[in-house]
């Protein structure tokens, strides 16, 4: 899917109305697993000084069945280099197929609670929430939207996040 057809785009297009002053830099790679965004971190930290880091990772980490551990030591290194470049941090809940076994599942997702527990973070929940159940929105992979569910994750993330922005931004999301 081209860029400008994301769920990205839209969300900025819809702050630019109602918050206008922020920029998204969005960063992400697609197939990254949380270990390959640390290794990128500091460079995308100094380059952009960011206000904000929002962190949205670690699906394709579950989807391999990595240790949950490991993914959660990996948030918790980004949050801490976050946290020493004075960006506050927002963390996204993720959320992984039940055919992992529900011990693997939920020790997976339970990263994201106690992460946001243990460092007082904003827990943002899992962005594919309105179209994930819908099979006529998720492509033949049973995993990522399709086009025409963008809109619908931008407007759901976007009602997640507004009250957030009332802070004066001063660089790059």
């Amino acid at each position: 899917m081209d860029y400008k057809d994301g769920w990205v785009p839209r969300l900025q297009s819809l702050i630019d109305t109602q918050h206008p002053g922020w920029t998204i830099i969005n960063a992400s790679v697609s197939g990254e697993t949380t270990g390959g965004a640390l290794a990128r971190l500091p460079r995308l930290l100094e380059e952009h000084q960011p206000d904000i880091l929002w962190i949205e990772l670690g699906g394709n980490d579950g989807l391999r069945g990595y240790p949950p551990p490991s993914i959660k030591a990996n948030l918790l290194q980004m949050i801490d280099l976050a946290t020493q470049a004075k960006a506050a941090v927002w963390l996204t809940q993720i959320k992984i197929p039940p055919n992992y076994g529900p011990r693997y599942t939920q020790s997976f997702e339970a990263n994201y609670t106690q992460l946001a527990d243990e460092r007082t973070l904003p827990l943002i929940p899992f962005i594919l929430t309105p179209v994930a159940l819908k099979p006529e929105l998720i492509m033949a992979d049973g995993i990522h939207p399709k086009v025409e569910a963008q809109a619908q994750i931008a407007d759901y993330v976007f009602e997640q996040i507004k009250d957030r922005l009332t802070m004066e931004p001063a660089s790059p999301l």
